[in-house]
């Protein structure tokens, strides 16, 4: 499923008008994620929504942390933080879904975004390398819970310190890359990452592999 990180934050309707105007309930679900950005309880709403994101909510926290980063480009480490920490939390959450409860809650999350055949193609990854699969999980076009849930399920493949220490390195790589861009870059950096966050996330995970191939070679 397509996530819609094309919408210009600096529209001039607002969020709950756009959100009013589309008929798209995830697009609803998006534009009203964005819309905690420009609240006071930003910092816990992208807590929750970077927690949820890895277990069944469609929406990723990108779009949460962009809007907040370039509100106050000075708190961008703790914004990055409290997403990484608050995502593997949810992995964690995903992780015993799959573990516990994937016949009764596990399944209907992947049935209900239509995730089966990328569940397969996950457990396939678990199989080859469970570690660097989840490390490249937030640089793919494969949700992060898809990852999580599978973790569970394929259990004898990866324990749960294996999904924590690589979501920790993964998940924390994508979000600090955001963060950094928006702090050094500010605003030309707004159209770059809304446009091509998807190739931007890509080239760092294929850069974070061959670190670890070189450092095989040493």
């Amino acid at each position: 499923m397509a996530q819609p990180h094309e919408h210009d934050i600096t529209s001039e309707l607002s969020l709950p008008e756009q959100a009013r105007q589309t008929k798209n309930p995830i697009k609803k679900l998006y534009f009203w994620t964005l819309h905690w950005s420009r609240t006071r309880f930003a910092l816990p709403a992208l807590g929750l929504v970077s927690f949820a994101e890895s277990s069944f909510f469609p929406i990723p926290p990108d779009v949460l942390l962009m809007a907040m980063c370039f509100s106050n480009r000075k708190r961008w480490f703790l914004y990055a933080s409290v997403c990484t920490v608050a995502s593997v939390l949810g992995g964690i959450a995903g992780w015993y879904i799959g573990y516990a409860l994937y016949q009764s809650v596990g399944q209907a999350i992947i049935d209900a975004f239509h995730y089966q055949e990328a569940f397969d193609t996950v457990g396939e990854f678990y199989q080859q390398n469970a570690f660097l699969s989840i490390m490249g999980a937030g640089f793919t076009p494969i949700p992060y819970k898809v990852f999580t849930i599978a973790a569970g399920v394929f259990h004898d493949q990866v324990h749960l310190s294996t999904l924590i220490i690589a979501s920790l390195i993964g998940r924390g790589a994508r979000f600090f890359l955001v963060a950094i861009v928006i702090r050094i870059f500010g605003e030309p950096a707004r159209h770059f990452l809304e446009r091509n966050f998807g190739w931007a996330s890509l080239g760092l995970f294929l850069l974070a592999v061959l670190g670890v191939m070189a450092i095989k070679l040493l």
